[in-house]
């Protein structure tokens, strides 16, 4: 049989299972109540085998089998698919998959749902006080968890009980006594659910892994790995692979590359970065325009595809950047080793060749697989120095400073060509956040951002760009990095707020990234800033990964994608085995045909990974940050309110530490939450706390479980802000 019968074979099949869905949801529309299995198999066409299709459709949960063993589709129930998103107090929300908006579930109404599970609710007559609709869980499709990570305690009637490190899960697991492990009190565990609650029997498990005490060093930081599920070992087989790759290139390796051996070619990075994915060489051509080239790390040459490290890095999807420790999506022999560009080291990379005129266009560009040696490993803060005159740094690196010159200046004028597009940049303070060698944090303060960390920016994003161009002008399946436009109502909700501090967005009905982009031109160098920033960035989709090229709203890029860091980034590794297919003749139709198959599910699973990541990083951000201001209790901090709830104000402190002032303290007034306002108002005296306010703060105490920090007002002898009615 021929290639091209092959594919086709493929794709009628795939035709063939679509065009089977299409017809049993049809049929079950079309009888307009459920149907038992003999009934909607006799109303397809006789000969059709509808079962496997059924099974599919019931395990995408677009049919569902009733109590009465019959087929339905959700909407003859009045049922909604989506998730949970669960809350300390019990009550939840409803996030529907087709994206309309959510729903409150009262605690009442959960029915044993807890946080992230799959299930299906019937909204109610009911409107939550924000006016939302309300949802009550009629049942659970598929649970989130199968165990969970939490605090085990005694209760010597019984056994034990975990209490959960995720707020999220309200209720604590009842460990049998035969269950227990022999864990002790005090003891970290990661215990099984045996039993899932109904909201009338408690979640019953047992203890499958002790992971030390509370108190020891270390464990607080393994039970979020624990909690998060994230893969510390390789499997046999990536070992196993990265064995046996070889430490330096290999004469073979050599003859079929573009050598660029004798370039001046360099990596900036921070100071305790290992795993080098990109270097930078830069010239000036004869025609007067800059011949840019952004060098990254040939991953794909080493992780062939199905392989023992190809399924680890698919599994884990990016690497994780924990305060105390990293989890390498690839293990050390390639993340640290053979892929990553060392100073002095020939390696193997992907380049993209950009000539850049004075008005920092892209007039023409082209991709390679090349030979390179970074003759330096700069870090952030030398070259920041460098460029801002510090003598010893430009004596040091004599040969780089003409080089590293131009590309201050050409990043200057790429900043701005993509400020005049309208691309957003989110300027949110991060925590710089020190540890000694047990992982105790001795230094929390606000990072430094010098125009070094502006130049590798601006550089990867032009070749992110340039990359998702080429592919795209080829009509080549490929893997887009996408950032959709914001949700209306989240818009109408954020103008809001917005206005209540003297900004405004306009033309919201076809808002354009240039029109937020002015809001935080506005609200640059003011007090408010960094709130500002942090509430536009949560009104924003989420960006994702896509075989559909949809563009980048935050950027303001038609086309996107991640190209530079395949050592820590799947997406980008998958990029480079397609770059590299076109580069040796281009896809013949099965390698499409594979691809395209393949595409969706790489696009889903590594979003997911991401997601899970960030989550990952940020909740051991917090654990550190609560341990950095349980030794500060007494202490006083300036800050900003953050946040204004109807029990008090978040206020974000100097050092990027967050906590809660809660209304009880305040004792000069009974106050109440305006929640039209984001402020509390003092009922008698009219003072008011409003977001964006500057306040004095005294920390008075720290939960580590909860991660929370109490926060109480200091007279700072400063007036507040009278209510304005």
């Amino acid at each position: 049989m021929n290639l091209t019968a092959s594919v086709d074979i493929l794709v009628n099949i795939t035709k063939g299972k679509q065009n089977m869905h299409e017809k049993i949801i049809a049929a079950l529309k079309a009888s307009g109540k459920p149907l038992t299995l003999e009934q909607l198999i006799n109303s397809l066409e006789k000969g059709e085998d509808a079962k496997p299709a059924i099974t599919e459709l019931l395990n995408e949960h677009k049919i569902l089998l009733t109590r009465k063993r019959r087929l339905a589709l959700p909407e003859h129930l009045g049922l909604v698919f989506g998730r949970i998103q669960g809350h300390a107090a019990g009550f939840g929300f409803f996030l529907p998959k087709d994206g309309s908006r959510d729903a409150f579930v009262p605690v009442e109404a959960m029915h044993g749902a807890m946080h992230n599970d799959e299930v299906y609710v019937r909204y109610t007559a009911q409107l939550s006080r924000n006016g939302s609709p309300e949802a009550c869980v009629m049942f659970i499709a598929k649970r989130a968890l199968t165990r969970l990570v939490g605090t085990f305690e005694h209760d010597d009637s019984a056994g034990g009980y975990v209490v959960p490190d995720d707020g999220r899960i309200p209720v604590d697991m009842l460990i049998p006594r035969d269950k227990t492990k022999k864990a002790k009190a005090g003891d970290k565990v990661v215990a099984k659910i045996i039993d899932y609650p109904d909201g009338r029997r408690p979640m019953l498990g047992q203890v499958c892994e002790i992971l030390g005490n509370k108190h020891t060093a270390g464990t607080d930081v393994l039970s979020i790995i624990r909690q998060y599920e994230l893969p510390e070992a390789f499997s046999k087989a990536a070992q196993k692979g990265a064995k046996l790759t070889a430490q330096q290139v290999q004469n073979d390796e050599r003859i079929t590359r573009e050598n660029l051996l004798e370039k001046l070619v360099f990596t900036i990075d921070g100071p305790d970065a290992k795993d080098f994915d990109d270097a930078l060489s830069l010239e000036r051509l004869e025609n007067g325009n800059l011949y840019l080239g952004v060098h990254i790390a040939d991953v794909a040459h080493y992780v062939k595809e199905g392989g023992g490290l190809d399924k680890d890095a698919l599994l884990r999807g990016t690497s994780v950047y924990l305060a105390d420790r990293v989890i390498p999506m690839l293990p050390e022999e390639l993340s640290n080793g053979i892929c990553s560009l060392n100073p002095g080291e020939d390696r193997l990379a992907l380049s993209c060749f950009m000539e850049i005129d004075s008005n920092a266009r892209v007039l023409r560009h082209r991709l390679s697989e090349t030979l390179i040696c970074s003759k330096y490993r700069l870090v952030y803060g030398d070259v920041s120095a460098l460029l801002a005159g510090d003598e010893a740094q430009r004596q040091k690196y004599a040969d780089l400073v003409p080089v590293l010159s131009e590309l201050e200046q050409l990043a200057a004028k790429l900043k701005e060509r993509r400020h005049k597009r309208g691309s957003i940049d989110f300027d949110i303070a991060e925590a710089d956040l020190e540890l000694d060698e047990t992982g105790r944090p001795t230094s929390l303060k606000r990072a430094d951002r010098g125009v070094s960390e502006s130049i590798i920016e601006e550089c990867m994003l032009l070749a992110n760009e340039t990359v998702a161009e080429h592919m795209y002008d080829l009509k080549s399946p490929f893997l887009y990095r996408v950032h959709e436009q914001p949700e209306s109502e989240k818009l109408l909700e954020l103008n809001t707020f917005l206005q209540t501090l003297g900004y405004s967005i306009r033309n919201l009905k076809d808002v354009q990234p240039r029109n937020i982009q002015k809001v935080l031109y506005a609200a640059k160098d003011t007090k408010e800033e960094n709130i500002i920033n942090k509430v536009v960035l949560r009104a924003m989709q989420k960006a994702r990964y896509s075989e559909k090229c949809l563009g980048h709203f935050g950027l303001a890029y038609t086309r996107y994608c991640h190209f530079t860091a395949p050592i820590r980034r799947y997406p980008d590794l998958f990029c480079h085995r397609i770059i590299k297919l076109m580069l040796h003749g281009g896809l013949n139709e099965k390698q499409t045909a594979k691809l395209n198959e393949r595409l969706s599910a790489i696009a889903q699973s590594t979003s997911k990974s991401e997601r899970t990541a960030m989550e990952a990083e940020r909740a051991v951000e917090e654990l550190k940050k609560c341990e950095y201001m349980k030794e500060r209790i007494g202490e006083s901090f300036a800050g900003i309110i953050s946040g204004v709830v109807s029990f008090g104000f978040f206020a974000e402190l100097d050092n990027t530490a967050e906590g809660l002032v809660r209304a009880s303290t305040l004792d000069d007034d009974y106050y109440v939450h305006d929640e039209k306002n984001y402020r509390m108002v003092g009922r008698n005296s009219g003072k008011s706390y409003r977001l964006g306010d500057e306040v004095y703060v005294r920390v008075s105490a720290v939960d580590m479980v909860s991660r929370n920090i109490e926060l109480e007002l200091e007279d700072s002898g400063k007036p507040h802000k009278k209510g304005r009615g």
